[in-house]
């Protein structure tokens, strides 16, 4: 059996090289945020998907911000994310405003939860 994924904020896109695991992140994200009607949508393609899940979901995400923020709480919650992660991950990408670094948290929650998952499933 392989060895427990490392998965750190900064090697985050070295693991979005894989179709399957592109396409299990994207369908575990579009997963949490269905659970409250939250539409996120996938074009299909794996070609800079990090950068076209992160534009997507700070679209969502300022707008949840606005009109909904206990909605969004719950999704945070639902995904894991809490105000600790949010505030590492500001640390670490301080180019990033808040709604970036939320996205940036909800892909990579979402991607842990997908090698974790393949990990103990002896993918």
């Amino acid at each position: 059996m392989e060895n427990l994924p490392n998965i750190q904020q900064d090697n985050l896109r070295s693991y979005l090289n894989r179709e399957d695991i592109i396409l299990d992140t994207i369908a575990q994200i579009m997963k949490d945020f269905g659970l409250f009607g939250v539409e996120i949508e996938y074009s299909g393609s794996i070609d800079d998907a990090y950068e076209k899940l992160h534009r997507q979901l700070v679209s969502q995400i300022d707008h949840l911000m606005n009109a909904n923020s206990d909605l969004l709480m719950s999704i945070l919650y639902q995904v894991d994310i809490s105000q600790r992660d949010i505030d590492r991950t500001e640390a670490d990408f301080p180019h990033y405003n808040q709604v970036e670094v939320i996205a940036h948290q909800i892909i990579f929650r979402d991607l842990k939860k997908v090698l974790y998952r393949r990990y103990f499933s002896g993918q």
